[in-house]
């Protein structure tokens, strides 16, 4: 593994890695928290359901529930229209995808280095029994509403991994993916730098330095507007459905 591509190996697999797997021709990537055993726990849209943003992207982009099958899988059963946090077992969740596994307490230099966005983040990784936990925790009680850019399976596996969530009301860009679509926005739309120089080698240097900057700030291993949320508390202060207010909760940055 490195900067050109995370790509790993079942065998080298440990309880409490987050895994993903590319969907659509590499527009977006599924997450999940491999527990062992060829169990994966991950947080899917069920087929058909309109859970996400509400519009076509709906049906243009992506579902993240397992693709359909010849035959329903002799492990695991017909998951297709399974909603919200789920187990399955490895072949299940890669649907037919490659294994690649996301990287924690990565340098700010390696983070802009990997371009595409949900591959790796700054924050450190809890101990593989805390990530568990969360996961079998959250495999119980759920993790909200599914949505591609408030509420995904990267934030859920980020969470499991760090116990980690952004604690202001505006929480779109937490997850490495949707950092990359809302940062590619930006850099193409709304910059004013742009209009800095006309010529196109400059507009690209102008764009990619926003977008790379964009995506550092959003992520949440640097972002200060986040805390340590225990998952019980999680659960029980259904702080996923509605804007996380951060009352009650310790911040895990330093003023």
């Amino acid at each position: 593994m490195g900067v050109l591509s995370n790509k790993i190996q079942r065998d080298d697999l440990k309880a409490g890695d987050h895994i993903y797997s590319w969907r659509n021709a590499y527009i977006y990537a599924h997450h999940g928290i491999y527990m062992g055993g060829n169990k994966v726990i991950h947080f899917t849209r069920g087929a058909g359901q309109e859970v996400g943003t509400g519009t076509v992207l709906d049906h243009v982009l992506f579902s993240s529930s397992p693709s359909p099958l010849d035959s329903p899988c002799q492990i695991c059963g017909d998951q297709t229209m399974l909603n919200g946090v789920i187990s399955s077992c490895i072949d299940c969740f890669l649907s037919g995808g490659d294994l690649y596994l996301f990287q924690y307490g990565v340098s700010p230099a390696f983070f802009i280095a990997k371009a595409r966005g949900g591959t790796c983040t700054l924050a450190a990784s809890d101990p593989p029994d805390d990530v568990l936990h969360r996961a079998t925790y959250l495999l119980q009680n759920g993790f909200g509403v599914y949505h591609i850019f408030k509420n995904n399976c990267e934030d859920f596996a980020i969470y499991c991994k760090t116990g980690l969530l952004v604690v202001t009301s505006i929480s779109v860009g937490r997850s490495g993916q949707a950092a990359s679509f809302v940062a590619a926005a930006t850099a193409v739309v709304s910059s004013p730098l742009r209009f800095l120089t006309t010529s196109f080698p400059g507009l690209t240097v102008v764009a990619c330095g926003l977008y790379c900057i964009s995506r550092l700030v959003a992520d949440i291993g640097i972002r200060r507007d986040v805390a340590k949320v225990p998952v019980e508390r999680l659960v029980a202060g259904s702080c996923i459905d509605e804007s996380v207010t951060g009352a009650g909760m310790e911040s895990t940055r330093e003023d």
